[in-house]
């Protein structure tokens, strides 16, 4: 008799709903329990255009050994899109746990700060936990904006 491999992540998948992540879903769940409305992966900011590169330009592919003929190509744009954001604007989370294949982040969030400031006020508070902890902390801390903007109208 042959056993068949149990696929693990096929279920916890379906655990997770739409999240991407266990350390997402925990943050959804936390927001969810304080009564704090939230947006997920809605809203997209551009960080760098799309532009025109008319100029010599040969670029090695992932499934060829040769090289492809770019020049007089179009780049397409940087985007960044937060995991959590406030409907109105006052907070954004990003959460981020331990994982190796995510060297872009670094860059792009250097580019989204470097976009808000520009951008000027109102600057929404930024937070990136790492761990259910922080979430907690975080959310908590998000409680406190909220509240502090009630009082301020």
């Amino acid at each position: 008799m042959k056993r068949r491999a149990i696929n693990k992540s096929r279920g916890k998948r379906r655990e997770l709903g739409r999240y991407k992540s266990s350390l997402e879903k925990c943050c959804a769940d936390q927001l969810s329990e304080f009564g704090i409305p939230f947006c997920y992966e809605e809203v997209s900011y551009t960080l760098q255009e799309p532009f025109s590169y008319n100029q010599t330009y040969w670029k090695m592919t992932s499934r060829r050994k040769d090289m492809i003929n770019r020049s007089n190509s179009r780049v397409l744009p940087i985007t960044y899109t937060p995991d959590f954001t406030d409907p109105n604007g006052l907070w954004i989370i990003e959460t981020k746990g331990y994982n190796r294949q995510q060297h872009t982040f670094p860059l792009r969030w250097k580019m989204f700060l470097k976009h808000l400031s520009e951008a000027g006020p109102p600057y929404p508070a930024l937070f990136m936990p790492k761990n259910k902890e922080q979430i907690l902390h975080t959310v908590q801390m998000i409680k406190q904006i909220i509240d502090e903007s009630r009082r301020d109208k």
